[in-house]
């Protein structure tokens, strides 16, 4: 499966920075995330396409206020200091392909999809809080582009549900993203182990929308298989945003990244194949030798022969072989064994 030119079974980890709320207001500070994204090593960068009024009300009840490290604001007002203006996405778009870096969003409402599609963005991302919502789902997945689906708050019936939702619009690239929906997540509800469960039982392809501290669970979860990783990003930690306390800074994500791609090496493939430099270091594991002189015709005994390095004489699987066999010739201390040296040799 593709994302763009990006192969996810040959070419590693997709890796998404997520600019959410954190251009703090400022269509210069988002282009220029962007940019540090883009040099960070990121595949691509992230916004969200809404308004206030597309996820809320504007009702000042107890029930509309925000939880979290957000509370004591009321959504509608969090929504709109938050949201990315509709009338920056052209340039935002443009600036991202200029450069050459992916970018796409996450719509919202209808509206959003049907706004974003002059764009031809090359994926789309449904939330973790709009995964219930069944007809966003579907028709997002008519666009018949990749649809990277969070599951931060889904039960399980739920999951199914939008995987056959995907597929009944005749969308195979679906993209499921283990997530914890608590900002910031603790590391003990991670639950990563979900992600080689998710596979084996949706069985799409699956990455990891993160939301704890640092990085230590993105790298953990390309390790358990992830394909796709999304990561809060900001420019640094001075800007003012709703999102700034769990998200990496460019530094960070330069670090994430980094040690990213050097998981990805670590893992590789499966192989018993041995490399050429693993092949030479071969030349000290042990083999036989001879630790007592012996002369031609003598029967060899224990006392005659140890496994040690280096790896010149005979392999080791072959003591019980050689023992109580006659030698060819005379033997002294500090001869590698060959099997040349034996009478009746395999």
């Amino acid at each position: 499966m593709k994302i763009n030119n990006f192969d996810l079974e040959k070419d590693g980890t997709y890796i998404i920075a997520e600019l959410s709320a954190n251009h703090g207001g400022s269509l210069a500070l988002a282009l220029d995330s962007i940019k540090a994204a883009k040099e960070a090593g990121a595949n691509a960068v992230k916004l969200q396409t809404y308004t206030a009024d597309s996820l809320t009300l504007d009702i000042k009840r107890k029930e509309f206020e925000a939880p979290g490290i957000w509370k004591g604001q009321y959504l509608y007002d969090l929504y709109k200091k938050a949201c990315t203006p509709y009338s920056w996405h052209k340039e935002l778009f443009a600036y991202a392909k200029k450069i050459g870096i992916d970018i796409f969003s996450s719509p919202f409402d209808l509206d959003a999809v049907d706004f974003l599609e002059q764009f031809n963005p090359i994926a789309y991302k449904i939330a973790s809080f709009e995964l219930t919502d069944y007809e966003l789902v579907s028709y997002v997945a008519s666009k018949n582009k990749p649809i990277i689906i969070s599951t931060g708050i889904a039960k399980k019936e739920e999951i199914q549900e939008v995987v056959r939702l995907c597929k009944e619009a005749g969308n195979e690239n679906i993209i499921l993203l283990k997530c914890t929906s608590s900002y910031p997540a603790p590391l003990e509800e991670a639950n990563l182990l979900s992600i080689p469960d998710m596979k084996k039982t949706f069985d799409v392809t699956v990455g990891f929308s993160d939301h704890t501290l640092g990085f230590i669970a993105p790298i953990t979860a390309v390790s358990l298989g992830a394909k796709v990783l999304e990561k809060h990003f900001i420019l640094n930690k001075d800007v003012e945003s709703v999102d700034a306390s769990f998200s990496l800074d460019a530094k960070e994500l330069k670090e994430m990244v980094e040690a990213v791609r050097a998981c990805e090496k670590l893992l590789g493939s499966i192989s018993y194949e041995l490399t050429p430099k693993i092949e030479a270091s071969r030349h000290y594991s042990r083999s036989l030798f001879i630790v007592k002189d012996i002369k031609k015709g003598e029967i060899l005994k224990k006392e005659h022969l140890r496994s040690v390095r280096p790896a010149l004489g005979l392999h080791p699987k072959y003591l019980k072989h050689v023992l109580g066999k006659e030698v060819l010739k005379d033997l002294v201390y500090g001869d590698a064994l060959q099997k040349e040296d034996i009478k009746d040799f395999i």
